[in-house]
C-alpha cells in the first residue's frame, strides 16, 4: 500500500495577524476568488484545467522572527520541511524580514523566501547582497495581486518539490552506486584472497607462497642470513579419504593447518599447494637443527587423534626441509630440494623430519621416472596375473583362486604390488589397471575352461576407487560378456574401508552385483570401520580375515581371540570365512578347530603364473571339481536377494 504523502507546507510570517487570514483565504480556497476564476477562464480554454493544476497546501502561521525558527526546527527534526515562506519586512519589536531569512537559512537552507513589503525603503540589491542568495528568493509587494499569491505559492511548491524528488533521486543513486562500490571492492578483495589463498584452509596457495619466498630469499641476501623450507605431507592421508570420505579428509586437512599455524611463529608463513601437502617458511630457522625442533614439534602435535564425526582419526606426516643457500638459491630449487627431502622421510616410514642432501636427488628422480614407466606398463603390456589357490577347509582341496597382479618391469623385473600400486592410485592409474585385471581374469578363466579343466572360481581385488565409479557394475558385467564366463564363476574382493566410504551406496552396488550372480568378499577384515548394522544390510558372501591377525595367531591371545570373533560373526550372519596368510601347519589345525571355512597362503601354495596353474590344475585333476557350487555353500544374503525371484517362479 503506497503511503499517502502531506501537503506541502507554507509558513507566513507577519506581524499582522489579519494577513494570515488573506494569505488562508487565498491559500487554501482559490476557488471561492471570483476574479481568479474568470483569470482562469481567460488564460485557459478549459476553465477546470488551472484549478487541477493548484497544489493542495497546509498554512502555518507565526507572527515573529522567532516563532518561525521554532516552526522550521520543529519540521527539520519532523522531517516535514516547509516548501515556502511568506516574511513581512518589517515585524517590530522583533527581527525584521533580512534577519529572519538568515536564520531560518541556517537552519534549513532549502526553505524558499517570498519577501513581502508595502514600503520602497530598501535597496534589493542590497538586500540580495546580504543575503548572498537569490535562486530561492522572491520579492511580493504589498498589496498582494491575489493571482500573484497565488502562482509564488504553487509554482514555487511544485519547483521545492521537483527539486526534493531529484534529491531523492541522486541519494538513492548515490546510495546504490556506493553500496554497488563496496560490493565491488568486496568481492575484488574476495577475489585476491581467492587468488591467493586455498579455498578449504584459507591458507596461503602456491602464488602466495612463490612471492613470499621471493621476499624471503631477497631479504636473506641484503642480511646475509639463511632460512629453512619446510615440505609436509600427511601419511596415509588416502587412507582417511577412501574410508571415511572425502568430506571427512576435507575436515582433517582443515584440523591439520590449524596445527601447524599454532607451532610455527605468527611472521612464518604456512602454506597449503594440493591434497594434503602443505609448504612452511622458517624465517628464523638458522641451522638443521632450528628446523628439526620445529619439524618435532610438529610430528608431536599430529600425535593427537583428530576428532572426525564420531570417530578419533590418527594422523602422521612426513617433513622435508631444505636451507637457504646452501640446498638452493631459488623457489624452484629450494621448494623441490625440500620435497625430496620429505619423499626420502616417507620412504623409511614416515612421521619423521628429513634434511635435504644431495643423494636424495636420485631418488626424487627415480620416482618420477618409475610414475612414467607405469603410465607405459598397460600400453606395451607389461602387467600379468598370478594366482594362488584357495583351500576348502573340509576337503583340503583346491576351492577357487585369486588373481595377482605383478608388473614384470624392462629393467626391474617382477616388481610386487605393493611397491606400485600406491603410485598407481596416486596417478589414478588404478582404476585402468583394475580394469584390465578384470578382464584378463575372466578371459583366463575361459581359456582354461576350453582346456577341459575343472571349472574354477577366481577372485579379483578392486580398489576403493574402482568401486566408487558408476559404471562398476557395467564394467563387470562386459568383462564376462567379453570372455563368455558365467557370473558365478568371478568372485570381487573389496576392502572394509572401501565398502564403508559411502554405505548407502555401496549396498545398492553388491545388490546389482550379487543379482548377477557374482561373489563379494570382504578383504582384510579387521582393520577397518565396520559397522556391524551395515555389515548385516551388506549383500555379501565372504568375510577374508587380515593376514596381520593370521600371522599372530600362535603367539597372541589377543589376536586369536579377534580371530575367533570374526568367525563367530561371519557364521552367525551365514557368511564363508576366509583366512589369508595361513603359512603353517599349527595355524591350519587351530583355524580349523575355531571352524574356519577356507584358507590361503603360502602353506598351500604361493602365487605362480598362469601356465604354472594351469599345471596344477592338471595335477590335481577331477579333485578341483569338488567345490562345485551347492545351496549349502550359498549364504544368507546371496540367497535373500535370490529367494524373490524364485517365489515368483
Amino acid at each position: 500500500m503506497n503511503k499517502v504523502e502531506d501537503p506541502p507546507r507554507i509558513l507566513i510570517v507577519d506581524d499582522n495577524r489579519a494577513i494570515h487570514d488573506d494569505f488562508r483565504k487565498i491559500l487554501l480556497n482559490p476557488e471561492a476568488d471570483a476574479g481568479l476564476q474568470e483569470l482562469d477562464a481567460a488564460i485557459f480554454s478549459d476553465a477546470g484545467a488551472a484549478s487541477n493544476l493548484l497544489i493542495e497546501l497546509r498554512v502555518d502561521s507565526a507572527y515573529q522572527g522567532r516563532g518561525a525558527l521554532t516552526l522550521v526546527q520543529q519540521s527539520i527534526q519532523d522531517c516535514r520541511p516547509y516548501s515556502v515562506a511568506f516574511i513581512d519586512m518589517r515585524m517590530p519589536p522583533g527581527w525584521n524580514g533580512l534577519e529572519t531569512i538568515e536564520r531560518l537559512w541556517a537552519v534549513d537552507p532549502k526553505l524558499q523566501m517570498v519577501i513581502c513589503s508595502a514600503y520602497s525603503d530598501n535597496d534589493w540589491t542590497n538586500v540580495f547582497d546580504r543575503l548572498g542568495r537569490s535562486d530561492k528568493l522572491l520579492v511580493l509587494k504589498k498589496p498582494f495581486d491575489v493571482v500573484e499569491v497565488v502562482q509564488c505559492a504553487h509554482a514555487l511548491t511544485a519547483k521545492w518539490r521537483n527539486e526534493r524528488a531529484l534529491r531523492e533521486q541522486l541519494d538513492s543513486l548515490e546510495q546504490d552506486v556506493s553500496e554497488r562500490t563496496r560490493s565491488l571492492e568486496t568481492a575484488n578483495k574476495q577475489l585476491r584472497h581467492l587468488a591467493t589463498h586455498d579455498a578449504l584452509t584459507s591458507l596461503p596457495n602456491r602464488i602466495l607462497l612463490d612471492d613470499r619466498m621471493s621476499q624471503c630469499i631477497e631479504q636473506a641476501k641484503r642480511v646475509g642470513e639463511g632460512f629453512a623450507v619446510c615440505v609436509l605431507d600427511l601419511d596415509r592421508f588416502k587412507h582417511v579419504n577412501d574410508s571415511l570420505g572425502h568430506r571427512a579428509g576435507d575436515e582433517l586437512l582443515k584440523q591439520v593447518a590449524r596445527r601447524l599455524q599454532s607451532v610455527v611463529r605468527g611472521a612464518d608463513t604456512v602454506a597449503r599447494i594440493g591434497g594434503d601437502e602443505f609448504v612452511m617458511i622458517l624465517g628464523q630457522a638458522r641451522s638443521p637443527e632450528d628446523a628439526e625442533r620445529v619439524g618435532s614439534k610438529i610430528i608431536e602435535e599430529m600425535r593427537e587423534p583428530v576428532r572426525i564425526g564420531e570417530l578419533d582419526v590418527h594422523i602422521a606426516a612426513s617433513i622435508g626441509v631444505a636451507f637457504y643457500p646452501g640446498d638452493g638459491t631459488t623457489v624452484e630449487t629450494l621448494y623441490a630440494h625440500a620435497d625430496a627431502a620429505m619423499y626420502c622421510a616417507k620412504q623409511r616410514g614416515g612421521s619423521a623430519v628429513e634434511c635435504y642432501s644431495s643423494s636424495m636427488n636420485l631418488a626424487t628422480e627415480n620416482r618420477v621416472r618409475y610414475e612414467a614407466d607405469l603410465h607405459r606398463a598397460l600400453v606395451l603390456q607389461q602387467f600379468e596375473l598370478h594366482y594362488q589357490p584357495k583351500v576348502s577347509a573340509l576337503t583340503k582341496q583346491m576351492h577357487s583362486v585369486e588373481a595377482l597382479i605383478r608388473w614384470r618391469h624392462p629393467v626391474h623385473g617382477l616388481v610386487p604390488p605393493d611397491q606400485f600400486i600406491p603410485l598407481a592410485e596416486e596417478s589414478g592409474l588404478i582404476v585402468s589397471i583394475g580394469e584390465w585385471v578384470l578382464r584378463e581374469a575372466c578371459r583366463q578363466v575361459r581359456a582354461w575352461q576350453d582346456l577341459g579343466l575343472a571349472a574354477m572360481r577366481v577372485a579379483v581385488n578392486v580398489s576403493a576407487l574402482q568401486f566408487r565409479r558408476l559404471d562398476l557394475v557395467e564394467t563387470v558385467g562386459r568383462a564376462l560378456n567379453d570372455a563368455g564366463v558365467d557370473a558365478r564363476y568371478l568372485e570381487i574382493e573389496l576392502t572394509e574401508t572401501a565398502l564403508m566410504t559411502h554405505p548407502e551406496e555401496s549396498v545398492e552396488i553388491l545388490e546389482r552385483l550379487s543379482r548377477m550372480g557374482v561373489i563379494v568378499s570382504v578383504d582384510d577384515f579387521g582393520t577397518g570401520y565396520s559397522s556391524m548394522s551395515y555389515l548385516r544390510r551388506f549383500p555379501i558372501d565372504k568375510l577374508k580375515i587380515d593376514r596381520s591377525f593370521i600371522s599372530h595367531l600362535m603367539t597372541s591371545a589377543d589376536d586369536a581371540s579377534i580371530v575367533r570373533a570374526i568367525i563367530s560373526l561371519a557364521h552367525g550372519l551365514r557368511l564363508k570365512v576366509v583366512a589369508e596368510g595361513v603359512e603353517t601347519a599349527e595355524q591350519v589345525a587351530c583355524l580349523q578347530k575355531l571352524g574356519c571355512d577356507q584358507f590361503q597362503g603360502f602353506y598351500f601354495g604361493r602365487p605362480v603364473t598362469a601356465a604354472a596353474f594351469e599345471e596344477l590344475m592338471r595335477g590335481a585333476g577331477d579333485a578341483g571339481s569338488a567345490w562345485t557350487e551347492n545351496e549349502a555353500d550359498r549364504t544368507q544374503s546371496r540367497l535373500a536377494i535370490l529367494r524373490p525371484a524364485a517365489a515368483g517362479k
